[in-house]
């Protein structure tokens, strides 16, 4: 029992319950129940860190979430943030979180890592970065691949927060261990970890609900729904980058 996480899970799924969400959580027995390891998660709503941990309560673990630094500046977030352990995340230099993330691991704890670094927009797996591999083979860890899907009708970017009782069906989904010894390629590793949560992401959704007609929009292309291609997200997420360096030049 932590100080600070416990009572926030009891918090957390509270409000879960209170919104009907319906997680249905499937290899959870690939979470090592002590050891390092970095879990590796998709991408879809602003709450994924919330119920990716979920899937770890089975096995009796916390995961230390790597995030972006501005979450633990913020006078709410923060305390918590740290009073969690999380680890910090400064996306212009990431020299120090990488070494923090390594500590942790080799120290025995799971650290989380969404490799797409921002929501994809598209709802498909977007590139990876292969920071989580690199890690994983600093400290002699596996990855653990895992995706979450349905979250993203809950809050996710360019749609409005649903926080009520939506009742909605959510999938936490984790593959195998993927060993990460320092001798492997770390862009082969990293290619094979994506295949895995390709497949783990297209047989969540194969199984999942039929959504409602109004929320095509949070369903793929490739799936009949209105969200952008991957092309379309990718332009997209390239013109808010340029945006952001264009605030920081001014601020600076």
């Amino acid at each position: 029992m932590e100080p600070v996480y416990t009572p926030v899970i009891w918090v957390a799924r509270a409000v879960f319950a209170a919104q009907g969400l319906k997680f249905t959580i499937t290899g959870a027995q690939n979470i090592p129940t002590s050891g390092g390891a970095v879990l590796v998660i998709n991408h879809m709503s602003y709450f994924d860190f919330a119920y990716a941990g979920l899937a770890a309560s089975p096995s009796k673990r916390l995961v230390r979430f790597m995030a972006k630094d501005e979450v633990f500046r913020h006078r709410i977030s923060g305390p918590l943030m740290r009073g969690m352990h999380h680890i910090p995340v400064d996306r212009t230099a990431g020299a120090a979180s990488f070494r923090a993330a390594v500590s942790a691991l080799k120290a025995g704890e799971i650290v989380g890592v969404f490799p797409e670094a921002t929501i994809s927009r598209s709802f498909e797996l977007k590139a990876f970065k292969s920071g989580a591999v690199r890690m994983a083979q600093a400290a002699g860890v596996p990855v653990l691949p895992m995706i979450i899907w349905g979250s993203q009708r809950v809050w996710t970017k360019g749609h409005p927060k649903r926080l009520g009782r939506t009742n909605v069906p959510i999938t936490l989904s984790v593959g195998e261990p993927i060993p990460a010894e320092r001798k492997d390629d770390a862009e082969a590793i990293n290619a094979q970890m994506r295949a895995r949560m390709t497949h783990l992401l297209h047989a969540a959704q194969e199984a999942y609900p039929a959504v409602p007609t109004d929320e095509l929009k949070y369903l793929p292309a490739r799936l009949g729904g209105s969200a952008p291609t991957l092309e379309q997200a990718t332009a997209l997420d390239e013109e808010d980058a340029v945006r952001r360096a264009a605030r920081r030049a001014s601020a600076g």
